[in-house]
């Protein structure tokens, strides 16, 4: 009989005390805080000129990101030629400088500079890049000798 009662033991289903299940739930968070970023910022290039006899307008684009609803300044030094200001840049070459400046504005009348609520570019930030235009214009001058001549603008936003 002992035998018999140990043969039933052997078949008797062991899944049926594992369909038990239990349930719960886990947070799932971010903090995004106030950001802006310079994205991209484009070479603003003049191009080949001789004699600069009459005015060389050319554009260039700063793309600024910002969390969405963030205000910020977009400002640009003088650059890195000596004697510049934010009025009058200089780009430097192998024989003095090359006078230019840079605006906010497609008339080229609002320079474009570092003070906040005077010469800088406000926005309000969409989570997205947006695209602003640098104006730029190299007025005629007395021409230096042939060579390249560069500047250096530092971009800075403010939020």
């Amino acid at each position: 009989m002992a035998a018999a009662f140990g043969g039933l033991v052997l078949f008797t289903p062991i899944g049926t005390t594992l369909a038990a299940t239990a349930t719960g739930n886990m947070t799932v968070r971010i903090t995004i805080e106030a950001e802006c970023r310079i994205q991209t910022a484009s070479d603003l290039d003049f191009g080949t000129a001789g004699v600069i006899a009459a005015k060389i307008d050319q554009t260039s684009t700063i793309g600024v990101q910002c969390t969405s609803g963030q205000t910020y300044n977009v400002g640009l030094n003088a650059g890195a030629g000596g004697g510049a200001t934010t009025a009058v840049r200089r780009m430097t070459g192998p024989a003095g400088t090359i006078g230019y400046s840079l605006y906010r504005d497609s008339a080229r009348t609002q320079p474009w500079g570092v003070t906040i609520g005077t010469n800088t570019v406000a926005g309000t930030g969409n989570g997205d890049v947006q695209n602003l235009t640098v104006y730029g214009r190299v007025p005629p001058q007395v021409t230096p000798a042939a060579g390249v001549y560069a500047d250096t603008v530092a971009i800075t936003v403010t939020y």
